[in-house]
C-alpha cells in the first residue's frame, strides 16, 4: 500500500511528530510504502 500524509497551511506545535509516528508505524507495522513530496 502507498500512503501520503498531506498538511495545509502553516506549521503547528507537534506537527512534525505526528508524521513522524504515522510513517513509523505505516513501516514497521504494516509494511507501507510512504511517499514524499518535497516542497509540494
Amino acid at each position: 500500500m502507498r500512503v501520503g500524509v498531506l498538511t495545509g497551511g502553516g506549521d503547528c506545535p507537534g506537527l512534525n511528530a505526528v508524521i513522524r509516528a504515522v510513517v513509523r508505524k505505516g513501516i514497521e507495522a504494516h509494511g507501507w510504502e510512504i511517499v514524499g513530496f518535497r516542497s509540494g
